[in-house]
């Protein structure tokens, strides 16, 4: 404890912020599909790996981290349209054990996928020049490439927001997510509101993996460490709920950051005993619905 300044403190506090920006991300992803669908996606982290993946292939070929970070979500949000279409689709009205297994059987095909095509060996992704270095925030110097990232999901939280509250089809997929008969009903096919959320979920998975191949080894196993993690998010803001997603995911990203500064050896375990403390309070989730699951 000695020797931690108020300085090393607000510093250690924004080092949490940017680990919760990539939670925040795999955890809205998981939310949407979740809470539309009703399907457990345990393919989300293979997702998140084809992102970084389909990261270091797009910056071979073009040299821009530009590019990449644009054509990424559409890359596996379009693999996300393939596979809801004619693996997820059929499975609807089984129970919520078959999307389950079936995504968690798609996960061990897109790992071993990817090392038959990449190989076993971890793959580099270099900061961009423009975002390397560090920038001073008052208290001391901050990897500008983590301030981006939380600017990035900050600016993706908040477009899914509006398109969600403020669209037509925003107000179509929450009917859908309450009512899918109702909607029906109302002349709108609803495979097709399944299609586009359960893109953008897979989307949003891809592009935080390339976002945090920088940071994080891109090799074909990253996927099951952040699945792991973006669980434990879902469950603590609560499943299916985009706000839990957003607070959960910066509340464990700040757990984790300070509980490293005062006591490093109970970091990795520090954001299950958040979720062990939250489900004793508030068994749904700090903004879950009661009953979602049954």
């Amino acid at each position: 404890m000695n020797g931690i300044t108020l300085e090393l403190f607000v510093m250690q506090m924004f080092t949490g912020l940017a680990l919760g920006t990539v939670f925040v991300l795999m955890a809205v992803g998981l939310s949407l599909i979740f809470g539309l669908l009703t399907v457990v996606n345990f393919a989300h982290g293979a997702f998140y790996m084809v992102g970084a993946y389909v990261g270091v292939f797009l910056m071979g070929v073009t040299g821009n981290f530009w590019v990449s970070l644009v054509l990424v979500p559409i890359v596996v949000g379009t693999l996300g349209l393939v596979i809801e279409r004619f693996l997820v689709r059929p499975l609807y009205g089984r129970g919520i054990d078959y999307p389950l297994l079936l995504t968690f059987g798609l996960a061990l095909v897109l790992v071993e996928l990817v090392r038959i095509i990449f190989g076993l060996e971890g793959q580099s992704f270099d900061v961009p020049e423009v975002l390397s270095g560090a920038v001073n925030i008052g208290v001391g110097y901050f990897p500008l490439y983590r301030l981006f990232l939380i600017g990035v999901t900050s600016f993706i939280v908040f477009a899914l927001w509006l398109f969600i509250e403020k669209t037509s089809y925003g107000l179509i997929i929450r009917a859908g997510a309450r009512d899918p008969e109702i909607v029906r009903i109302l002349g709108v096919d609803i495979s097709k509101v399944w299609l586009i959320v359960f893109a953008i979920g897979t989307g949003v998975a891809g592009l935080a993996g390339v976002l945090a191949a920088p940071m994080r080894s891109v090799i074909p196993d990253m996927g099951s460490t952040v699945l792991v993690e973006a669980f434990v998010v879902t469950v603590v803001g609560g499943m299916g709920s985009l706000v839990g997603a957003v607070v959960a995911g910066m509340l464990v990203g700040v757990v984790v950051a300070m509980t490293s500064l005062f006591w490093p050896s109970l970091a990795d375990l520090s954001m299950f005993v958040l979720m062990a403390v939250v489900l004793l309070v508030r068994p749904q989730g700090l903004f879950g619905q009661k009953g979602l699951m049954g």
